[in-house]
């Protein structure tokens, strides 16, 4: 709900009548006594009446429950529900002149701004994006024009600030038109740095950017912090996958065989596990190492680095394969899963587009399905030869 909701126009001309340096009147108050709804208010320092109501002052220093909820949703739990509510913040003491920053309500891309703007007095303005941060959702089209300008209206930001200027992350610019913010709603966007922790220099040019703060990096901490996501979520069809192929190793001639399921399960549910593994974690980790441009192939040299272990593992143990041929199938759907794996590591790249992924997949997904589809059939007929 927003303060325009709650104030008659009388109380508001009486307020916007103040002195510039009154317009907004500090009134912090205990978050618990506050009637706003949240999912999480451990942020909220209390609030902050103004001309069009009261908006939530928020803390700029994350504490722990902060940086464990971070942690949790780089390895999935709870990811699709880590946000907060869209609306207007405040930080520090802010005037009608303070600068407003925009961002996604992705609680990560909340976080991350807020971190970097201890000391500042200003206004954070968040929009519905559904979720997502902001590069992802510039790309949906969740944090974008339309967004923006009817992120704006309801908040009433025109009776807050006297100034025009909306600092945008410049990761959200492919949703953005500028022209036609600034058409529909009066605001000038002005494109921040990539990364947060430029604001205060930033700022403090002028909001000028060095061209090192427009540059977007994919350097190889940048890139492992999005391997735990991605091994969380392949391990949910490797887990599976896994215990099937245990199971499935006391087929062959005759009955079913427990003598077979403990001569070969072990090693047949451990594949595909670690094909999993292999598949998260390497294209990510070896990125500009690994030959080829598609993440398709990059994936798929990972899937032969696993199965350089699986020959050297044969070569001590040659009876760890129930026939040459349960071993070639493996041959085939190792490859194609640690393909489909690190394909799907385009989404979190700083390289691809939406038109490059589309042309890859249309190549690289009916390989992929083939090879799996004559691995697993040279694997089932060699349980039975």
């Amino acid at each position: 709900m927003t303060g325009s909701e709650n104030h008659d126009s009388k109380s508001k001309a009486s307020q916007c009548c103040q002195p510039p340096n009154q317009l907004v009147n500090l009134d912090i108050r205990s978050s618990k006594d506050s009637d706003i709804a949240y999912r999480e208010t451990h942020f909220i320092l209390g609030k902050i009446r103004s001309a069009i109501g009261d908006i939530p002052l928020i803390d700029t220093k994350l504490n722990f429950a902060d940086r464990l909820d971070s942690w949790k949703a780089r390895w999935g739990i709870r990811r699709m529900s880590f946000h907060i509510e869209p609306r207007l913040y405040a930080i520090g003491n802010p005037t009608e002149t303070s600068p407003v920053f925009v961002t996604a309500n992705y609680k990560m891309s909340f976080d991350r701004l807020r971190s970097q703007l201890d000391g500042i007095d200003g206004w954070i303005l968040v929009l519905d994006t559904k979720g997502i941060n902001v590069w992802c959702a510039a790309s949906k089209g969740t944090f974008g024009t339309d967004e923006i300008v009817h992120r704006v209206e309801i908040t009433g930001l025109r009776k807050i600030v006297t100034h025009n200027r909306l600092i945008v992350p410049q990761l959200g610019a492919t949703g953005v038109s500028a022209h036609l913010v600034k058409q529909l709603s009066g605001f000038r966007v002005v494109y921040g740095p990539v990364r947060a922790r430029d604001i205060k220099a930033f700022l403090q040019s002028g909001m000028k950017a060095t061209p090192e703060m427009r540059r977007v990096t994919f350097k190889f901490p940048e890139r492992i912090a999005l391997i735990p996501v991605d091994v969380v979520g392949s391990l949910k069809y490797a887990i599976p996958a896994s215990i099937c192929f245990f199971f499935l190793s006391g087929l062959g001639s005759g009955l079913y065989s427990l003598d077979r399921v403990a001569s070969y399960g072990i090693i047949n549910a451990a594949i595909p596990l670690a094909a999993a593994l292999v598949g998260a974690i390497l294209p990510p980790a070896l990125l500009p190492w690994l030959p080829g441009r598609a993440f398709s192939i990059k994936g798929a040299w990972t899937g032969i680095l696993l199965l350089l272990g699986i020959f050297l593992l044969v070569r001590q143990r040659p009876d760890a394969f129930s026939s040459w041929l349960s071993l070639a199938g493996w041959f085939f759907l190792i490859p194609a899963a640690t393909s489909f794996i690190g394909m799907n590591f385009t989404g979190s790249s700083t390289y691809t587009s939406l038109s490059g992924v589309k042309k890859e997949m249309r190549v690289a997904v009916p390989a992929q399905i083939t090879g799996a589809a004559v691995g697993l059939g040279l694997w089932v007929t060699g349980l039975f030869v």
